[in-house]
């Protein structure tokens, strides 16, 4: 009888833990404070690293004039998180279209003084500052922190654009405006590093759709979700 009433007794003590075990496991999941394997990282309902972006090159010096005739360099978007575009004010294709994604990231952080954007025009000899300044105006672009930027040559802008980002620029077809670039936005952080999530494989993105293409949509919610974790970093 005493072996007997000892296995109920142990058993009882197992049952106890196993619900301790089991309200502790669900408390850290509704808490989003699950580590993932040997990571400190905490991992999402969905399972995705909240503060795991991944960190590509550091984003080459450069110096250009904004919209305001002011010079403007990598410097000034020092302890900034930034967002980076290619554009030009005469593009009769995707740019309208871009910039107007961008206008909605503007105003997700219009408040925000660590934020900022970068518009690289691809064509300086036409997008003076006095055009991008009512090229802003036409566009609604207001954050304090968005310089148009131009002044040097076409070579320096695709060297900065294809070499330095890494997101083309160049000639291109007539319907085009004649010339063509991405249609993808960059995110940099704090310290002059490209930042990107990863995709549900694992795998960086490196940069954020800015428009739906071939059955794909945009990345300017999961932009701007990163923008936030990168201003808490």
């Amino acid at each position: 009888m005493k072996k007997k009433y000892s296995y109920i007794g142990v058993s009882f003590i197992v049952l106890l833990f196993g619900i301790y075990v089991v309200r502790n496991i669900d408390s850290r999941i509704n808490d989003n404070d699950l580590v993932q394997g040997d990571r400190l990282n905490k991992v999402d309902k969905k399972g995705t690293n909240r503060n795991d972006l991944y960190t590509f090159n550091k984003v080459p010096d450069f110096e250009f004039i904004d919209q305001n005739g002011v010079v403007i360099s990598n410097k000034d978007y020092k302890g900034k998180v930034y967002v980076v575009e290619f554009f030009f004010s005469t593009c009769p294709t995707i740019c309208p279209l871009m910039n107007k994604k961008m206008v909605t990231i503007q105003d997700e952080f219009a408040s925000n003084n660590n934020f900022g954007i970068a518009s690289f025009s691809i064509t300086p000899e036409i997008d003076t500052p006095e055009i991008l300044k009512q090229y802003a105006i036409d566009n609604q672009i207001s954050h304090k922190n968005w310089h148009l930027l131009t002044g040097q040559n076409e070579e320096i802008v695709y060297d900065l654009a294809n070499k330095g980002f890494k997101l083309f620029a160049g000639k291109g077809a007539e319907d085009h405006g004649g010339f063509e670039h991405s249609g993808l936005f960059a995110l940099v952080d704090k310290e002059g590093n490209i930042r990107s999530r990863k995709d549900e494989y694992g795998n960086p993105i490196m940069y954020y759709r800015a428009l739906s293409e071939q059955g794909f949509a945009d990345q300017v919610k999961e932009l701007k979700e990163d923008i936030k974790i990168l201003l808490d970093e």
